[in-house]
C-alpha cells in the first residue's frame, strides 16, 4: 500500500472544569469513533484559526485556545501521513450544536475516563492516549509556541 498524502490536522480538547468534550464521528474511516473536535487545515489557513473553525463547525462552540499538548505524526487508517496539532481550549460563546452529517454524538467526560475506552472505540487510539496522558499529567505548553494570531 502506498502513502496517499500528507494531511495537516488540528484537534482541540475543550476543557470545562475536570471534563473534556468528545465527539462521536460518522466520517469515512471513522464511523462510530470517539475523538476530539478536529479536522483538516485548509489551504492558506492559519493553524490557530483552523482549530477554532473546526470546533465551531463540529460543536457550535466558540473557543479560546489556551495551550497545546504538542504535534503528533502518524499514519492514519486511510494510509495518509497525518501531522496533527493538538490544542486545549475553553468555551467563550455559542451553544452545543453538533454537525449532524459527520458527528452523531457528543458528551462531557472526565479526561481520565478516555483511558478506559477500548481501542476500537477511538479514532486514532495511540494518538488519543498520548494526548490524554499529557492532559492528565498537565503537560500542556504555552500557545505562544505558535504565532500570536488570536481566533476571531
Amino acid at each position: 500500500m502506498t502513502q496517499n498524502s500528507i494531511v495537516l490536522v488540528v484537534s482541540v480538547s475543550i476543557i470545562n472544569g475536570d471534563e473534556v468534550l468528545i465527539i462521536k464521528e460518522n466520517k469515512p474511516f471513522a464511523i462510530n469513533k470517539w475523538n476530539f473536535p478536529s479536522g483538516r487545515i485548509e489551504y492558506k489557513e492559519d493553524i490557530l484559526e483552523a482549530a477554532c473553525r473546526e470546533v465551531k463547525e463540529e460543536t457550535g462552540f466558540d473557543v479560546k485556545l489556551t495551550g497545546t499538548t504538542g504535534v503528533y505524526n502518524f499514519i492514519s487508517s486511510s494510509n495518509d501521513q497525518v501531522i496533527l496539532f493538538h490544542f486545549t481550549g475553553e468555551i467563550t460563546g455559542g451553544s452545543l450544536k453538533i454537525e449532524e452529517d459527520v458527528i452523531i454524538d457528543s458528551k462531557w467526560i472526565m479526561v481520565s475516563e478516555l483511558m478506559k475506552f477500548d481501542n476500537n472505540e477511538l479514532r486514532e487510539p495511540s494518538v488519543i492516549r498520548q494526548i490524554v496522558d499529557r492532559l492528565v499529567n498537565q503537560n500542556i505548553y504555552s500557545i505562544s509556541v505558535f504565532n500570536e494570531q488570536l481566533c476571531k
